[in-house]
């Protein structure tokens, strides 16, 4: 008997082994983000040539003008000049056939799955709902191919569903405001990662985005002119829809409230303070009153204003980072507390979110959260919006105290793409986790959601801090928990950041234009160099404490122009790990092509006419340029004797400080390489 089990585990094992390798050669043939949740790949090809046409069964639903934009997609990226530029319905010879069954409602828990064959000379698509009929286009999209003479689209067959019903991104539009342009394109590179939700964060300290036609003094004295009229709502939210994408609004309470109560400051907790718009960035004492009346009128009249803008069944309300100082400073607020038996302030916040979510549910809503809001007294309709990494109680996380507790949850933290961490770091972090859950609380793991708080970027900037790392994130969503093999991942992502340039995103193309600036002429390609290998400072030490920069401070600096994972750090650092491991002479020209492309950029650089900018970058470039001219007289086999190689120690020790709030990323890789060099013996 005990034989027979382990024959039947090495089978299983053989079989399960068989097919994560069918799926990994697959994944270095096709570059799809997210990966689907079954493909196997067959013989046929569709060429993409003049004739190329795309059918839809029916012209209800969002799928015939999303097939319109598809088209374009197709012939802009492979340049070919097709006859037929908008969809047929129910063509009996077109190149590309969708056929779904209903037209649905946008809400949490759609069905988005669908199929897609690539037959001899046709492809089909179908799916359920006309939602998965968009998601299965985008993959269409993905699969394009081409060799020398032609483009195509490769055979496969896709049978694809979603993992999380809540896969969202957050933008903070208060801290810096974001125009219809930035937040349109965005929305359209979510759908094409197939993302559904967009949480538009209206409120904060710094400003109130609204415009509202009961309390004008709100966009009025609480935005510097900077606010979206009900129309440009009406916009988004329909704009979203067509995509698939849902929108659920936010108005923090009761703290991060000082642009409200900079309107209306008779709200506040603290009678006779200057309530002015925050212009810093952090945690400030301005709160709603919760013992007030009048805050509970103000915020139905507000709800009932705002509310029939935004259709989807969630409202969220904030509820972070309440710290209640100024509750603790108004001794009717103590009295109220003491005469309710609440036995702290969080208490107090729970009466007050009680109090919302029952106005709320008046305007048939739902009330969803930041995870303070999570108390006794709250209704398991809640959806509680984990952020906070631990816990007391519950060491994994305030996302699994809630699923224990009989709540929805959706989970942001490790998704702070503001933190500017690796891909890597967001990419292996599960909404879930490793935390043994039943079945049913399993499945109030609704997700995840992709927050870009904004106290350091704007318009110009916030692109590149939300992609494309947000494509790797949206694949934790959609894909299997076993689909996470970094290398994979990010040799898809290289191809998906480009794709995403179609669609307007500014991620890769705004960095040209913040080093014009910098340099003051079309001479950027020292510091296209640099920005290569230096990323901004990392988890907020950026602007530690708030107070380096102001919300009107200039985000037009090298930091701005820095990404996380640059690019040749990232090249940099692995071929160290392999020359270490594998000391050859392809190996040792490899990296003296790195050192001297950082020798050469400092070149030039000097050949600029300098500005108090470029001074701040002279110091670090020039020492890169010292170490890295030592690292290729050693790897050429020039004589280094051990004064260059303290040199060396000495130089690199200098490169670890921060440089204009950014690091060098390569420096870890020049000790490394160091040790390996002296451990070698190549010291005369």
């Amino acid at each position: 008997m005990t034989t027979r089990i382990v024959k039947i585990t090495f089978l299983a094992l053989i079989l399960v082994s068989s097919a994560i390798c069918g799926q990994v050669k697959l994944s270095e043939k096709y570059n799809l983000m997210p990966w689907p949740k079954k493909i196997e790949s067959n013989e046929n090809r569709v060429k993409i040539v003049n004739d190329f046409t795309i059918s839809i069964n029916k012209k209800e639903g969002r799928v015939y003008d999303y097939a319109v934009n598809i088209l374009r997609r197709i012939t802009n990226r492979t340049g070919v000049f097709v006859e037929r530029g908008f969809p047929v319905i129910n063509g009996k010879n077109a190149t590309v056939k969708v056929d779904f069954a209903e037209v649905a409602e946008l809400k949490l828990g759609v069905d988005e799955s669908y199929e897609l064959k690539v037959n001899n000379g046709s492809v089909e698509i179908s799916s359920k709902t006309d939602i998965g009929a968009l998601r299965g286009l985008e993959t269409l999209v993905q699969l394009i191919d081409h060799n020398d003479s032609e483009f195509f689209i490769d055979g496969v067959t896709i049978e694809d569903t979603p993992r999380y019903d809540w896969r969202g991104v957050m933008i903070d539009v208060s801290r810096h405001f974001h125009p219809m342009e930035v937040l349109k394109r965005n929305l359209d590179a979510m759908a094409s990662m197939k993302m559904n939700v967009f949480h538009w964060h209206l409120s904060d300290d710094q400003g109130f985005r609204f415009k509202s036609d009961t309390y004008p003094r709100l966009h009025e004295l609480g935005s510097d002119g900077l606010y979206y009229t009900k129309p440009q709502i009406k916009d988004i939210v329909s704009y979203a829809n067509e995509r698939g994408i849902r929108v659920v609004p936010e108005i923090d309470v009761p703290g991060h409230a000082t642009a409200i109560l900079a309107a209306y400051p008779e709200l506040g907790s603290k009678d006779g303070f200057d309530y002015k718009v925050e212009r810093f960035s952090g945690v400030f004492d301005p709160t709603l009153n919760p013992i007030n009346p009048k805050v509970y009128t103000f915020l139905d009249n507000l709800f009932a204003e705002i509310v029939p803008l935004f259709p989807d069944a969630y409202f969220h309300i904030g509820g972070d980072e309440n710290e209640g100082k100024h509750w603790d400073e108004n001794k009717e607020i103590q009295q109220f507390k003491s005469k309710k038996g609440f036995k702290n302030n969080h208490d107090l916040q729970t009466y007050f979110n009680i109090k919302l979510q029952k106005i709320l549910a008046k305007y048939d809503r739902k009330l969803m959260g930041w995870d303070e809001i999570m108390t006794d007294g709250m209704p398991k309709s809640a959806i509680i919006h984990s952020w906070r990494g631990v816990n007391e109680g519950f060491k994994d996380g305030t996302l699994i105290e809630a699923v224990k507790n009989g709540y929805q949850a959706v989970l942001s933290n490790d998704y702070y793409i503001d933190r500017l961490q690796s891909v890597d770091h967001h990419y292996l972090f599960d909404p879930a986790g490793d935390v043994p859950l039943t079945k049913e609380e399993e499945n109030r793991v609704l997700g995840g959601e992709v927050t870009m708080w904004s106290e350091l970027v704007t318009p110009l900037t916030v692109d590149s801090r939300i992609w494309p790392r947000t494509a790797a994130i949206a694949e934790r969503f959609w894909s299997s928990k076993e689909v996470k093999d970094l290398k994979s991942m990010r040799k898809r992502l290289a191809v998906v950041s480009l794709q995403l340039e179609e669609l307007g995103v500014t991620h890769l193309s705004y960095r040209n234009q913040l080093l014009r600036n910098i340099t003051k002429s079309n001479k950027t390609e020292s510091l296209e160099v640099l920005t290569s290998i230096f990323e901004p400072l990392k988890i907020y030490t950026r602007n530690e404490g708030g107070t380096e920069y102001k919300t009107f401070s200039p985000f037009t600096l090298f930091a701005d122009a820095c990404v996380v994972d640059a690019e040749d750090a990232y090249k940099f650092n692995l071929l160290v790990d392999s020359y270490t491991n594998n000391p050859t002479v392809e190996e040792s020209e490899k990296l003296q092509v790195h050192f001297g492309k950082w020798i050469d950029g400092y070149t030039k650089f000097k050949e600029l006419k300098k500005n108090p900018i470029l001074n701040e970058l002279g110091g670090h470039y020039k020492n890169l340029h010292k170490v890295s001219s030592i690292y290729l007289d050693v790897l050429r086999g020039e004589g280094v004797n051990k004064s260059r190689f303290s040199e060396i120690e000495k130089v690199i020790e200098e490169l670890k400080k921060p440089m204009v709030d950014t690091e060098l990323v390569i420096v870890s890789g020049m000790e490394k390489l160091l040790k390996t060099l002296k451990s070698k013996g190549n010291i005369k």
